[in-house]
């Protein structure tokens, strides 16, 4: 029973961001590694200006959401571009009719 408690506890305080939350958890990849995984998720950088006051909101709202703010830009432009694939795939069905 103690172990489960024990368990139950620890995976709480990692959801909690009590644990694993501080630098100290943190290691750098090996360049190798890196690229792979950029390679298998399909990553490419970039590199983008934007106004310092745009990139201080985007970075409360992604931490109002819990991510971290490049992951939250990644998620926005993703949603965007869906959303307008689909717009124009109707758009284009009604003009070719």
């Amino acid at each position: 029973m103690k172990d489960t408690h024990k368990k139950k506890h620890s995976e709480e305080a990692w959801e909690n961001r009590e644990l694993g939350a501080t630098e100290a958890f943190v290691r750098k990849v090996s360049p190798e590694r890196e690229k792979a995984l950029e390679e298998k998720v399909g990553l490419q950088i970039i590199s983008i200006r934007l106004q310092k006051s745009l990139i201080d909101d985007l970075k409360a709202l992604a931490r109002e959401d819990g991510l971290g703010y490049q992951p939250y830009i990644r998620q926005l432009l993703t949603q965007h571009v869906r959303g307008e694939k689909r717009k124009r795939d109707k758009e284009f069905k009604v003009t070719t009719r």
